[in-house]
């Protein structure tokens, strides 16, 4: 049993949960400027106010997971993504203190102001993670020290920032999705256009994206070659992309938003194939590249951590489906409603 892989593949779920759940979070607060009063605002924001703090518990989680199992890759993604996981952090931050302080003063200015912060903080932080994954793809340059050698232009290169533009499209659409689901009325009839364009500008942005990707970076179709049993995620991918328009026709939201799901796991299924073994590629020397094996802890620590999974993992499953059946159905404005 190769432990190594084990946690590289446990990495993947806790990533892709995380995608899953919070970019709709995410995608909501990208939408919340255009809404047309302050009533559909609060509506938005009372869409995620029960289930956006469990959501990122996922992130945490995966944190925690990246430290503990590969804590050489930890280090040296902190030392070269330092000021944007700074910035991801504040933009983070900003979104709870958004929602939070937004009802506290009754005037048009201060929810306007509020309004405004908490769809800045949404969308940099989507970009902020795109951004990551594409330099993840692309590779940094990492020295044998296992230091990034670079500057914070050298993040901010072309193909990353248009990774960053396709989670942002990506998230924008699975939180339409999920709003249709949640709204009803007028406000739902406006969401339901706001579907079919967020997927107009996901699959421009996807098409390009994939292109560009395969130009430019041939590298990432390798691990295809030896184990083309992947395939199958290529093809579920393209199912699941075509079935979210096709079901928004037929009239089924939920199996539109499934689909948006699936679409983000099968998304995160391929970057982990293209990175697979390496977690940082290095683009001065492949030597200098950090893998599953060079960044990882002992043998014994990922054995524990593994132990400790089998037991959290359920337990974080079970949370995560209680709140949200507790939480489900349509949004009401209480008295307690942000």
């Amino acid at each position: 049993m190769d432990l190594n892989i084990i946690w590289f593949g446990l990495l993947g779920v806790l990533l892709a949960g995380y995608a899953i759940l919070d970019g709709f979070d995410l995608g909501v607060g990208i939408l919340h400027p255009f809404v047309r009063n302050d009533t559909q605002r609060r509506i938005l924001m009372n869409s995620i106010g029960p289930l956006w703090d469990g959501n990122e518990v996922w992130l945490v989680t995966f944190g925690g997971a990246l430290f503990a199992t590969m804590p050489h890759a930890y280090a040296t993604a902190f030392s070269g993504f330092y000021l944007p996981f700074m910035l991801l952090l504040c933009a983070l931050i900003f979104r709870a203190v958004s929602m939070e302080f937004r009802s506290k003063v009754e005037k048009a200015w201060w929810r306007k102001m509020w309004d405004y912060s908490f769809f800045a903080a949404s969308f940099t932080a989507t970009l902020l993670f795109g951004v990551a994954v594409g330099n993840s793809i692309r590779g940094l340059p990492i020295g044998a020290d296992k230091e990034f050698a670079g500057t914070l232009i050298d993040l901010l290169n072309p193909y990353s920032l248009l990774v960053g533009l396709l989670a942002v499209a990506l998230f924008a659409m699975h939180g339409s999705i999920f709003l249709y689901l949640k709204t009803e009325g007028e406000l739902q009839q406006r969401v339901k256009g706001w579907m079919w364009t967020t997927f107009g500008i996901f699959m421009t942005v996807y098409v390009l994206t994939t292109i560009v990707t395969l130009v430019t970076l041939p590298q990432v179709t390798r691990n295809f070659e030896t184990m083309p049993v992947a395939w199958v995620a290529v093809i579920l991918n393209v199912l699941a992309v075509a079935n979210i328009p096709r079901a928004i026709h037929l009239g089924k939201p939920f199996y539109a938003f499934a689909s948006s799901a699936a679409t983000i796991a099968a998304l995160v299924f391929l970057f982990g194939m293209a990175l697979f073994p390496n977690l940082i590629v290095s683009t001065i020397d492949p030597a200098y590249s950090l893998t599953i094996y060079n960044s990882a802890s002992s043998q014994k620590t990922l054995g524990i951590a593994l132990t400790f999974a089998v037991v959290g993992m359920p337990v974080v499953l079970a949370y995560t489906a209680i709140v949200y059946w507790v939480f489900r159905g349509k949004v009401k404005l209480g008295k307690f409603s942000y």
